[in-house]
């Protein structure tokens, strides 16, 4: 699933893009992909036909494009959602369209912007924007203090200058970590509690912290979370430098190109292989119906009421 990085680099293609472009004819050419918005697809493309995109904002794994100054189309990418700009010139089409927003006035003179999703958890919907609880700006790429209201719960991330290093917000952010009783992981997936950060960059971040990925958050001195927030957001601009992490064509950016981070990555997905500091092999488990990995002798696994799973 794509994480924060890879939809920050879908964001900034959208913002490069389309923003200020107008949508023409809507095309929803499978309705699921529609499913949360209310009244169907035909009341999503009147919603956003005639309108001028304004705006590309993120939070979290969350994307929105202002159509008006109370409503915006929400997108979230799912396992596998993309969103493509295309130029009209090429007559090829996408086998897992899904919707397609025709484009005029596009600065870079796209003419179509596509959502394909091959396996249709993702989803668009155009909804209703509300203000923020803390009346800062919304997300990444607006300075408006609102966001949709399916986004309202979920928390900033930690490449919001809310919650920087060094900010009331990151002590804040360290102080709720520490209140859970749950084991840091966990902890580091929990969207209520921080945004954007998925499996992938949990594991980098836990590796770089030399923390294993059941310690209890309870159990944690301070110092111990804020490396570890440090290291997850220290990874997730390092990924976001080289245009994210993909494995497969699942996750590109809106030009349909892969990022590079894979070959970055010193714990998630090379169970077996040395660990880049000290040697020992990378070890496996399943968690939370997914995978944790880590080295056991840089991230020795807790024992007794220092762990929770």
């Amino acid at each position: 699933m794509p994480e924060l990085p890879e939809v920050e680099t879908v964001r900034d293609g959208l913002a490069r893009h389309v923003v200020g472009a107008r949508v023409g004819e809507v095309e929803v050419l499978r309705d699921y992909s529609v499913r949360h918005h209310d009244g169907g697809p035909s009341s999503f493309a009147g919603a956003i036909e005639g309108a001028t995109l304004t705006a590309a904002v993120r939070r979290g794994k969350y994307l929105w494009l202002p159509v008006s100054p109370g409503t915006a189309l929400l997108a979230h990418l799912g396992m596998s959602g993309q969103l493509l700009v295309r130029d009209g010139r090429d007559p090829w089409v996408h086998p897992h369209l899904r919707v397609r927003l025709h484009l005029s006035g596009a600065p870079t003179g796209a003419s179509a912007l596509d959502f394909v999703d091959q396996r249709t958890f993702g989803h668009l919907a155009v909804v209703a924007l509300v203000p923020t609880p803390d009346d800062a700006a919304g997300g990444r790429g607006t300075d408006a203090p609102l966001v949709p209201g399916p986004v309202a719960h979920i928390a900033r991330d930690l490449l919001d200058p809310q919650v920087a290093s060094g900010t009331p917000g990151r002590s804040a952010l360290i102080a709720a970590v520490r209140r859970r009783r749950t084991g840091i992981k966990r902890a580091l997936l929990d969207q209520s509690l921080v945004s954007g950060v998925g499996n992938i960059y949990a594991d980098e971040a836990l590796w770089r912290a030399r923390l294993h990925y059941a310690r209890a958050t309870d159990a944690l001195r301070p110092v111990e979370v804020a490396r570890v927030l440090d290291a997850a957001e220290e990874v997730m601009r390092e990924a976001l430098a080289v245009g994210g992490t993909s494995f497969d064509a699942l996750y590109v950016n809106v030009n349909g190109e892969s990022g590079y981070f894979a070959r970055g990555l010193a714990a998630y997905g090379r169970e077996g292989e040395p660990c880049p500091r000290c040697g020992t092999p990378i070890a496996r488990a399943t968690f939370m119906n997914r995978s944790a990995h880590w080295c056991p002798r840089c991230q020795p696994r807790p024992r007794g009421a220092n762990a929770r799973w």
